[in-house]
């Protein structure tokens, strides 16, 4: 049996989805920005895509900007709105459990001579109002908190945060990328000047993105080159992705209600089986305040990357931390700042379920998962001092 759960990384293109796109590979091919009657009709079709993506998040659809990821988006938010006000100030706030995306970003611009703070979070991997309270000041030109923690899948209050951000006089952004599938995310009742958003991660095609952007906010380019997008991001337009993103978020949005029940249910059923047959395992993230597809432990006494290849063995996809890290071998930085200890952290593996999983894979997984973590720690000479017995190296 081949069992995907790594859905916070990517998910399978929806074959409606891809069904909506085929056309425009080839009988409708023209480049958006042409005037002749190619351009044109691909043009008309962007348009639509653009004005269907705004309606599903409570936008003016001059307010969406493509891009081509959330990684892009991430980039042009931060960086660009920084840039853009540096008048006010250069001091920028981000979370400490920021995507890659964001976190490298907020490097970027400490070389570049601006402050960063970045804020902490709680045990849950909450960031709390008041630490965004005692942080901001006159000089806060932007405040950027993802909605949704791509490891833990911890939601975040952005509302009481874009109110805290909004009182001080700077931009508020949220990378929803992870959240798009499961949350409503309504740009006015989240009071957010920027939102990033990735197709892939809602059952749409990779390659694509968008970018939020409040009309009377200006943020400097990231991308430079022809008079796409409003001449605000070169590069032609990915027609069949735009219109591939606008068709899967449409069908996310109409069946988020029954996917997130299944999903949720996939999700429970496999914690608790997890937390009453295997010992020594961490839940990391709120049990309350997060997405259902998400569910990351720590194993103590082994390491995650074993876990990984042993369950990838048995045909089980599952990732040991962003998909976007995963490579690394240095701990979480989202379980470091939840205060995970070093030695847990290193046995984490996050579970992301997704609107196609079974029952029937869900156990599974857990019977593949009892096995690797008994062979794994059969091995560790720390899980064999736990027990009574000395350790031999």
């Amino acid at each position: 049996m081949k069992v995907y759960l790594d859905h916070a990384a990517t998910t399978p293109c929806d074959g409606r989805v891809v069904q909506k796109m085929l056309p425009y590979f080839s009988d409708q091919f023209g480049n958006a920005d042409s005037q002749h009657a190619f351009g044109r009709e691909a043009a008309k079709h962007v348009a639509q895509a653009r004005a269907d993506i705004a309606t599903a998040i409570n936008c003016a659809a001059n307010e969406i900007y493509f891009t081509a990821s959330g990684t892009e988006a991430d980039n042009w938010a931060l960086k660009g709105g920084a840039l853009a006000r540096q008048s006010k100030g250069k001091h920028v706030i981000i979370s400490s459990i920021e995507h890659h995306a964001i976190l490298n970003s907020a490097d970027w611009l400490e070389k570049e001579g601006f402050k960063v703070t970045r804020l902490p979070v709680d045990e849950t991997g909450i960031v709390r109002p008041e630490y965004l309270e005692n942080a901001i000041d006159d000089q806060t030109s932007v405040v950027s908190v993802m909605y949704v923690n791509n490891e833990v899948g911890t939601i975040q209050p952005v509302k009481q945060l874009a109110e805290i951000t909004h009182s001080r006089g700077a931009l508020f952004h949220t990378d929803c990328v992870q959240a798009m599938p499961y949350l409503e995310v309504d740009v006015k009742k989240l009071d957010a000047d920027m939102i990033s958003m990735s197709a892939h991660k809602f059952y749409g095609p990779k390659g694509v993105g968008a970018l939020y952007i409040r009309n009377g906010v200006k943020i400097d380019k990231l991308i430079h080159g022809g008079g796409q997008e409003r001449s605000q991001r070169g590069g032609t337009t990915n027609t069949p992705a735009v219109v591939g993103m606008a068709e899967a978020l449409k069908i996310a949005v109409a069946e988020r209600q029954q996917n997130n029940a299944k999903i949720a249910a996939l999700r429970d059923r496999f914690v608790e089986r997890v937390e009453k047959e295997i010992p020594y395992v961490r839940f990391n993230g709120n049990r309350q305040h997060r997405i259902p597809s998400v569910a990351n432990f720590s194993f103590e006494f082994v390491e995650g990357e074993g876990i990984l290849m042993l369950m990838d063995f048995n045909g089980i996809a599952v990732s040991s931390g962003s998909a976007c890290s995963s490579g690394s071998l240095d701990p979480s930085h989202v379980l470091l700042a939840m205060g995970v200890p070093v030695e847990i952290s290193h046995g984490s593996i996050r579970f992301s379920f997704g609107k196609d999983n079974t029952a029937e894979e869900v156990d599974y997984v857990v019977d593949k998962l009892k096995d690797t973590i008994q062979k794994l720690r059969a091995m560790s000479p720390l899980f064999n001092l736990k027990n009574g017995g000395t350790y031999n190296v």
